[in-house]
């Protein structure tokens, strides 16, 4: 049995990196996942890997700072699947750039998709989510830079930051109004993903190098994967969290232990 049976997900940002991770982990537990992605080629892919191994997905193209897509999203899962259970909030970008070199433009679009896009996410599946009757779970990806900061990724702190708020501010208000709605926020360091190898790339340089001079390597001594996020999140997902809300998950290799 399965650790997310009868369940329905939707995972934002599920086309590559923690987002795909955590799709592929939910489908093999048992959910039936929907990969929400604005990389239509890409999102496709992973839903066809997972229907191949027997799971059970599907992808919705979703730009996460419209609220009309947002909309489309939430119906389509719940006309396919009949109903939403999990919102995973995983969408986000980066910008490398101090609080000076940070233009208005930049710093609107990181916060569009870090923050905007969480929280026009919450609010459509609250509103998917209030009425069925079963306990839910909304997990919102923050990070490490969400908690303290760091000069070089300005805009990201603050999208970020913005994030560990709002989740609690959530938390508490739908448990106010008596919703069995969960809302958690996860706090990942440096994850080897494909947007942190693009990273080194750009930065000329091999990735271990990269991880090296940027001071990625946490105290435990290696760099995390998309896996090792997502089993947090699956334990987040599933009825085993039930007393676990408004809640931040640091999960970063010992970075913040210092």
């Amino acid at each position: 049995m399965g650790r997310l049976d009868g369940k329905v997900a939707i995972i934002t940002g599920a086309a590559s990196g923690i987002g795909r991770g955590t799709a592929e982990l939910f489908a093999a537990e048992g959910a039936r996942v929907v990969i929400a992605d604005i990389d239509a080629a890409g999102g496709q892919a992973v839903a066809d890997g997972i229907s191949k191994t027997g799971g059970a997905a599907s992808f919705l193209r979703l730009d996460v700072t419209q609220e009309e897509s947002w909309r489309r999203v939430v119906a389509e899962t719940v006309k396919l699947y009949g109903k939403l259970n999990i919102l995973v909030n995983n969408a986000g970008i980066s910008l490398g750039a101090d609080v000076e070199d940070t233009s208005l433009e930049d710093w609107n679009r990181v916060m569009a998709v870090n923050a905007t896009g969480v929280f026009l996410g919450m609010k459509q599946a609250i509103a998917a989510m209030k009425g069925n009757g079963e306990m839910c779970s909304i997990i919102n990806r923050s990070s490490v830079s969400g908690q303290v900061g760091e000069p070089q990724v300005f805009a990201y702190c603050a999208s970020k930051g913005a994030v560990t708020l709002a989740t609690k501010s959530a938390a508490l208000g739908v448990a106010a109004k008596g919703y069995r709605i969960r809302v958690n926020s996860v706090h990942p360091w440096f994850v080897h993903t494909p947007l942190t190898v693009q990273e080194a790339a750009d930065a000329g340089m091999p990735v271990d190098e990269y991880y090296a001079k940027t001071g990625a390597y946490p105290p435990i001594g290696f760099i995390g994967q998309p896996v090792d996020v997502a089993y947090l999140d699956l334990y987040l997902a599933s009825d085993e969290a039930r007393w676990a809300t408004g809640a931040e998950f640091v999960i970063d290799g010992g970075y913040t232990a210092r």
